[in-house]
């Protein structure tokens, strides 16, 4: 009986330490886009507002992609790497999204990409501010948290659209260095997308 006792708590002790093990392995990867498809391919849906929706599902292929949601944290620490951890060092959000005093983002992220430590730069480098969070939000509540001026920093679609194809912080997406995976297509593509999508009207997916 002892021998028997013995051996389940010896069990027991594995088990619990192969959890352990496996609590400390990285979590898995959010599914990823590699391609976008041309604005061309959404011609072919007559109906207008179906043809809406369709080209912000292939928007929200970039949106809802770690180089986009990295930025957009819902709490005050951004993400890293494709896997979406939390960052290391602890760094929070800080006034104006450019960290607390004394760990500013240019502390370590300078103006380009510093390629012998895989640390990301451009000169812009910031985190989004906290009413344009992205994480863990649908694709619905995203488009319409975007197409709000009081949540998508004061832009009129004009802006919005501009900012999309043109802002070289969201294209940093595109060229992120290290190992890190480009977000899907193009800027241009994606900038092409997203004004075809405003052009028809700006649906939201429920």
């Amino acid at each position: 009986m002892i021998t028997r006792v013995a051996g389940l708590s010896a069990l027991v002790a594995l088990a619990v330490a192969g959890a352990g093990i496996a609590a400390d392995k990285e979590p898995a990867a959010p599914p990823m886009a590699k391609t976008l498809r041309p604005v061309s391919d959404f011609a072919g849906i007559k109906d207008k507002k179906q043809r809406s929706l369709a080209l912000f599902a292939e928007v929200g292929k970039v949106i809802q992609h770690p180089r986009c949601l990295n930025c957009h944290p819902v709490g005050e620490r951004p993400t890293q790497t494709d896997a979406m951890r939390p960052h290391m060092p602890l760094v929070v959000r800080g006034d104006g999204g450019i960290g607390a005093t004394g760990m500013r983002c240019a502390t370590c992220h300078h103006d380009k990409n510093y390629e012998p430590a895989g640390v990301p730069g451009n000169p812009k480098w910031m985190l989004a501010p906290p009413e344009m969070a992205w994480v863990g939000k649908s694709l619905g509540q995203i488009c319409e948290q975007l197409k709000d001026p009081a949540r998508n920093g004061g832009k009129d679609m004009a802006q919005l659209v501009h900012h999309m194809a043109e802002d070289e912080l969201v294209g940093w997406g595109w060229k992120p260095g290290g190992k890190r995976t480009p977000a899907p297509g193009t800027q241009a593509q994606f900038g092409a997308l997203f004004k075809a999508w405003a052009d028809s009207g700006a649906q939201c997916p429920k």
